[in-house]
C-alpha cells in the first residue's frame, strides 16, 4: 500500500486534490459500470483515469480473493455469483462490525472492509481526490461521512445512479445468485426515498444519472461522455471552494517553498 509520506507529497499537486464524489444508487441500478464510464476507472485498479482514487470495498475484496486463490474455483473467472452457497457465506459473509463467533468470524469480506477504512484514511490525510462508492441507503452515515469531508477541506460532489423498480428486478433474475424480491424491493424504495434529501444536502453539486436502458457501447461512450465533460471534470477542474481546503493547500505550497 501507498505510504502516508507519498500520499502527502503527491497531495497538494494531485489532479483531484480535495475533491471527494460519492457514488450511489439502489440494488441493480449499474452503479459501478457507470463510474467506470464516468471515470475511466480500469479494472484491479484503484486510480481512475480522472485522477480520483477510488473508495470501494469491492476491488480489494477481489484482490484479496486473487490473493489466497479463491478467484476461478476451476472456472477462471472470478465470479462469486456462482458459488456454492456455503463457500459465499464462509468467504464474503459476516460485516466489520460483528463480533467474532459462528456468524461473525473474520470473513475475507469483512477484511476488505477494513483495508478500503485503512486506504480511505491515508487519502483523506493526503486530500487526495476520491470516488467513494455505496449505495444511498443509509441518508444520516453518507451526511456525517461528508460533513467529516468537509471539515478537511474537501468540496463534494453526488452522482445518484436512478432505475426503475421494473428493471431491477431484471437484473437481479438475470443473475445466478439473486436477491429475495421482498428485499430488492425494500432496499430499492429505501434508495429511492433518499433521493430528495441527496439532492438538498449537494444542492448543484447533485447528478441524477438515469441507467434503465440497455446501451450498445457506442451509445454509452456517447451518453456518459457527454455527462462527464457537463457535470465531472467541471467539478474535478474548477479551483476548490471550501476556505479550510484552500488554507491547507496554502500551507502546503508554502512548506514546499511555492507561492500560492
Amino acid at each position: 500500500m501507498i505510504s502516508l509520506r507519498q500520499l502527502l507529497t503527491e497531495g497538494v499537486y494531485d489532479k483531484g486534490i480535495l475533491k471527494a464524489v460519492f457514488m450511489a444508487g439502489g440494488p441493480g441500478s449499474g452503479k459501478s459500470y457507470v463510474a467506470s464510464q464516468l471515470f475511466g476507472i480500469p479494472k484491479k485498479v484503484n486510480v481512475s483515469v480522472s485522477g480520483l482514487k477510488t473508495v470501494n470495498s469491492d476491488t480489494e475484496f477481489e484482490a484479496l480473493l486473487r490473493k489466497y486463490g479463491f478467484e476461478t474455483f476451476g472456472t477462471g473467472k472470478l465470479d462469486i455469483d456462482k458459488w456454492p452457497d456455503e463457500v459465499f457465506r464462509m468467504v464474503a459473509g459476516g460485516d466489520e462490525d460483528t463480533p467474532p463467533g459462528e456468524h461473525g468470524a473474520i470473513t475475507v469480506r469483512t477484511r476488505a472492509k477494513q483495508l478500503t477504512k485503512q486506504r480511505r484514511k491515508l487519502y483523506m490525510q493526503g486530500r487526495l481526490g476520491m470516488i467513494i462508492d455505496g449505495t444511498g441507503h443509509n441518508y444520516a452515515k453518507l451526511k456525517k461521512e461528508k460533513e467529516e469531508l468537509e471539515k478537511l477541506g474537501y468540496d463534494c460532489y453526488m452522482v445518484f445512479v436512478n432505475t426503475s423498480l421494473e428493471v431491477a428486478h431484471k437484473r437481479n433474475e438475470e443473475r445466478a445468485r439473486t436477491l429475495p424480491k421482498n428485499i430488492l424491493e425494500k432496499s430499492w424504495k429505501d434508495v429511492q426515498a433518499n433521493i430528495g434529501k441527496f439532492q438538498g444536502l449537494f444542492g448543484s453539486n447533485f447528478a441524477l444519472v438515469d441507467n434503465s436502458k440497455f446501451l450498445k457501447p457506442e451509445q454509452a461512450q456517447k451518453k456518459f461522455g457527454m455527462i462527464t465533460k457537463k457535470y465531472i471534470d467541471k467539478f474535478i477542474k474548477k479551483p476548490i471552494k471550501n476556505h479550510i481546503g484552500k488554507q491547507w493547500v496554502k500551507h502546503q505550497l508554502i512548506l514546499k517553498g511555492k507561492k500560492w
